[in-house]
């Protein structure tokens, strides 16, 4: 090596260790709403698996993420588990809370 001093396990004070400089930035999140109004029930299905019910005539606000596709989901009667999927929204179409 050329004349300079190790320091800890990098050569040089300034390295990094390369998983930290190839981290990409955490997506932006958002608070975003929306309100039902034409469904008995609807439910947004979120791409990491949890689920918003939002009855007729209600609204609700939520998180998410920038780029993060939402599904909505109707559903007309809650004692069995069907639902129909009427749209799937990037949630940066909904509208901000």
């Amino acid at each position: 090596m050329s004349g300079r001093p190790i320091v800890g396990i990098f050569t040089e004070r300034n390295a990094l260790p390369p998983t930290l400089r190839l981290m990409p930035t955490p997506p932006k999140k958002l608070r975003k709403q929306y309100s039902n109004k034409d469904y008995p029930n609807v439910v947004l299905r979120f791409e990491d698996g949890h689920e918003i019910e939002i009855v007729k005539g209600a609204g609700k606000t939520f998180d998410c993420y920038a780029g993060e596709t939402i599904k909505i989901l109707a559903m007309y009667d809650k004692t069995s588990k069907e639902r129909e999927l009427v749209e799937s929204r990037r949630a940066d179409a909904f509208p901000d809370a």
